[in-house]
């Protein structure tokens, strides 16, 4: 599946997340809250019709993020 259009902090979330880092490590490392972080994985997962974190980790990881 090819990388959509993703804005930079929707980026950066992944690729926290694909590092394994948790929702609360990403937040205090980007400077937001949880919530946040939250809402930039669903609009990421709706781009790309992932439903799952662990799918989600699994194509950022096939991508090189």
């Amino acid at each position: 599946m090819p990388a959509p259009a993703l804005a930079p902090r929707e980026l950066e979330t992944l690729r926290h997340i694909a590092s394994g880092c948790t929702y609360l490590q990403t937040a205090r490392q980007m400077g937001l809250s949880k919530h946040t972080v939250d809402t930039y994985l669903r609009r990421i997962r709706a781009k790309v019709n992932i439903n799952s974190t662990a799918e989600l980790t699994r194509w950022a990881i096939s991508l090189g993020l």
